[in-house]
């Protein structure tokens, strides 16, 4: 194979990633903002040539002689597959996106895996990948390569400033006003987004920082004890519940319960897993936090603990908590240890409700509070969510290539899995039911985030919260009170308002009648 530099190497690798591992970013480019035509092919060419330029002078500056080979490797196996979800999801690669990633256990990735993802990895990593590897370099002593590396970057720079100059007016335009393009880029914005991640993950203060440690409950007057079940669902959106007026009869168990409020303007803190289930049960509001944040401090389950009249339990048919439930009791329901409930496919939601009974029955003492974290809508393998018995709507995508799909058969996936969430929930109350007469009982649902079922070409979640559509942050929620709980009137008065989780944390606090300096009242659903 022909020798060549270091730096010949770069660029002919920029130019692979630029014509076959930027599909999404283009597609983006034209059908968006720039449709080829006469007046646009200029600049659509000098798009291409400034990103080409762009990695090549990313790479370059970050080389050396022991670096350049391992580091294009790396990039072009990390780009075939960042390429393959774009074009496939129309998913962002961003810090939070990248959090999931790093959280994702084998079993949900497995959920991902089809064959196309298989020719992406193998045609854009692999082969090129060997090329690379096999190609010798000539680097010339550690001066010459100095001043080589050097000499290159000078040309890049000056070349991407002149072809800016040269369409200033262009350029102007498209970093001014169409920012969310830089989102599609490949590689550069999820190198940009692994920075952004490193740095607001691992830069933790050592000591958690304590909050409400005054906590106290302050006792009913009737002298019941309180039992509270929070269920964090999953990827369930608010206009496929039929509590919603959702055509479709989603909910065929819920709308019969008398106790239900359901929230019918109720968003999400983030777009994943990774970022709502902490922030729903943090201190913080959406807009103040971070994973960072969350993660220095206390949540709610911790207020609660501090108090010493609560006991607290976490059981878990998702793939973790995301460190919520990490100093409360916590068990693992996705295996068949613990999980009863489950078949050939999976463990199922309602596994998590055998033996809560005794749970509950072995603390007549003291209050309670249990948080179950369901499986849910998960995607994309929504035909897995229920058992056979809930198939209702047909046909229904049977893969996880959503791509092979037509849009009926995806939803009718989902909504099979939103009704077999209907049968858990409304088993969850008829559990609640039984301490009627005994406690002050209450369930709180709230989804985590929506999903994208193939609207405007997206499917899934993930997208950055302010270009995230509706489908991804209006979610379903709702409250369940006991017939002997006061607390349902107040919250009845507040089911069209705009809620959040921003809420949860202190109506959690409200609804346990829990007195802390860190409560907010103005945010508390139970309260007028």
């Amino acid at each position: 194979m022909k020798t060549m530099t270091p730096i010949r190497l770069i660029l002919y690798v920029s130019i692979f990633l630029v014509l076959f591992d930027n599909v999404s970013f283009f597609t983006n480019v034209i059908k968006a903002y720039y449709p080829i035509g006469a007046d646009n092919i200029l600049p659509l060419l000098s798009v291409v040539m400034m990103l080409t330029l762009f990695i090549a002078l990313l790479f370059t500056l970050v080389s050396s002689r022991y670096t350049t080979k391992p580091l294009l490797i790396g990039i072009l196996l990390i780009s075939s597959l960042a390429n393959y979800f774009m074009n496939t999801y129309q998913v962002v690669i961003d810090d939070s996106m990248i959090q999931n990633i790093v959280e994702t256990n084998l079993d949900e990735s497995m959920e991902l895996f089809d064959i196309r993802m298989l020719f992406y990895f193998l045609l854009l990593g692999i082969l090129p990948s060997y090329v690379v590897y096999k190609t010798p370099l000539i680097y010339g002593t550690w001066r010459s390569a100095l001043l080589q590396r050097l000499k290159a970057v000078l040309i890049l720079v000056v070349l991407i400033v002149l072809i800016f100059f040269s369409f200033s007016r262009f350029y102007t335009s498209f970093f001014r006003e169409h920012k969310p393009l830089r989102f599609y880029t490949n590689p550069t914005y999820y190198i940009y987004s692994l920075g952004k991640y490193i740095g607001n993950t691992f830069r933790i203060q050592e000591v958690l920082q304590p909050l409400g440690r005054d906590a106290t409950v302050m006792p009913n007057d009737n002298g019941r004890k309180k039992l509270l079940i929070i269920v964090v669902g999953e990827a369930a959106r608010a206009d496929r519940f039929a509590l919603n007026g959702y055509a479709r009869a989603t909910n065929p168990l819920l709308e019969k319960e008398e106790g239900i409020v359901n929230f019918t303007n109720l968003y999400s803190c983030g777009t994943s897993t990774g970022i709502s289930v902490p922030c729903m049960f943090s201190v913080y509001e959406k807009d103040d936090f971070s994973v960072k944040k969350g993660r220095a401090i206390e949540n709610v389950l911790d207020v609660l603990q501090h108090t010493g009249a609560v006991d607290l339990l976490w059981r878990d048919n998702n793939f973790n908590s995301k460190g919520v439930a990490d100093r409360i009791v916590y068990e693992d329901y996705k295996n068949a240890e613990n999980n009863t409930i489950c078949d050939s496919v999976e463990c199922r939601d309602e596994g998590m409700l055998v033996g809560l009974k005794g749970y509950i029955d072995e603390r007549p003492e003291k209050d309670v509070v249990i948080i179950l974290h369901q499986m849910g809508n998960h995607g994309p393998a929504y035909y897995k969510r229920y058992p056979k018995s809930f198939e209702i709507f047909t046909p229904v995508c049977q893969t996880n290539q959503l791509e092979a799909c037509t849009q009926e058969e995806i939803s009718n996936a989902y909504d099979n899995a939103m009704i077999y969430t209907d049968y858990f929930l409304s088993q969850t109350i008829a559990l609640l039911k039984q301490y009627d007469t005994q406690r002050d009982t209450s369930m709180i649902y709230m989804s985590d985030h929506g999903e994208s079922l193939g609207e405007n070409g997206l499917y899934l979640h993930g997208l950055p919260y302010f270009m995230a559509p509706d489908t991804q942050t209006h979610i379903a929620g709702f409250m369940w009170f006991g017939g002997m709980n006061p607390k349902k009137t107040h919250v009845l008065a507040r089911r069209n308002d705009a809620l959040s989780h921003d809420n949860l944390f202190h109506t959690i606090l409200g609804v346990m009648d829990v007195n802390t300096s860190v409560y907010d009242a103005s945010l508390d659903i139970t309260r007028p």
